[in-house]
């Protein structure tokens, strides 16, 4: 038993760390670029603050509003 290797070896960690890495990594571009497209279009100091929460919850909506097209 103890050369046997299961799902929660080091192995597959490596690689399930690594997907949510590319994840991870693809999340905060696409924010770093909603936060410059929201920011650059404020007028005001609050409109940035406003552009800098719509930033973080976009994802969110754009998710939602896919899951229902598809009817899912």
């Amino acid at each position: 038993m103890s050369e046997e290797k299961d799902c929660c070896s080091e192995g597959s960690k490596g690689r399930k760390a690594m997907n949510n890495s590319s994840a991870g990594f693809l999340y905060c571009m696409g924010f770093i670029g909603a936060v410059i497209y929201f920011i650059q279009h404020a007028t005001s100091f609050w409109g940035g603050v406003l552009g800098v929460l719509k930033a973080i919850i976009w994802p969110l909506l754009v998710t939602y509003k896919v899951l229902g097209f598809l009817g899912l």
